[in-house]
């Protein structure tokens, strides 16, 4: 009976140890997988880091960059609008111009109870351009035709221009009386614009369809009262006479 009792023990304590001895060696195999684990995933988690903080550092320099596009965009709309602003007044001003300009104009029903002395003026030259079915805008070969009557202006000093605007029987007679106004406000435009002439040097006409220069019963003599008639028209007198000095004498 001792002997089983001394056995047991021994036994007993034999199992004891092994399980120590299993429990220091799990232990141990524990911590080196943790160690392992831990010397495994430092790295990733470092870049891990890494990449977060540069992903917001590139967040902030978008977000950066955004915001100087949208300040440069607001700054170039703002320009843009000063820009059309200034286009805008600067187009007022050229038609408040065109208009003053047009205003001085001497705008006649006829020459005659209108120049003082026009017995004393001549014609010196004529010419005729036309233009088509309610139109009012001159073409290169009109232009052409004027340049030719105002080519000899530069060497006449007392000379006046009567230019007379003129349309077809088609239509309303208030409608062609503003129409052969229109025609003769382009001529006069063109010319005062390229050779300078001062606007009191010119004496416009509307007659509309009153006064036609070839029958309105066909499509030819039609296109020919489509018209706007410039006479050249010098005061000979004071033409030859001599020119006075600043003296008066």
């Amino acid at each position: 009976m001792k002997n089983r009792t001394e056995v047991l023990k021994k036994t007993l304590n034999g199992v004891g140890v092994a399980a120590l001895s299993l429990g220091i060696v799990a232990l141990t195999v524990g911590c080196s997988t943790k160690n392992y684990v831990r010397s495994q995933t430092a790295p990733i988690v470092a870049q891990t880091n890494q990449l977060e903080k540069r992903t917001g550092d590139d967040q902030r320099n978008i977000q950066d960059t955004d915001a100087r596009a949208q300040q440069g965009i607001a700054g170039a709309k703002s320009a843009a609008a000063t820009a059309d602003q200034h286009a805008m007044a600067a187009g007022q001003s050229a038609d408040a111009a065109n208009v003053n300009a047009k205003d001085a104009y001497n705008r006649v029903d006829s020459l005659a109870g209108t120049v003082a002395g026009l017995d004393k003026y001549k014609p010196l030259s004529d010419v005729s351009v036309t233009f088509r079915f309610d139109k009012a805008v001159l073409t290169a070969a009109d232009k052409k035709e004027l340049d030719a009557v105002a080519s000899s202006l530069q060497t006449t000093r007392h000379y006046l221009l009567e230019v007379t605007g003129g349309t077809d029987a088609v239509g309303d007679a208030a409608y062609n009386y503003a129409l052969s106004q229109r025609r003769a406000d382009a001529v006069v435009t063109y010319l005062a614009a390229k050779y300078n002439i001062p606007p009191h040097k010119f004496y416009m006409v509307g007659i509309g369809k009153d006064q036609e220069v070839a029958t309105n019963k066909t499509a030819a003599g039609r296109a020919k009262n489509r018209r706007v008639q410039v006479r050249v028209l010098s005061n000979m007198e004071e033409e030859g006479a001599p020119e006075r000095g600043a003296n008066g004498n």
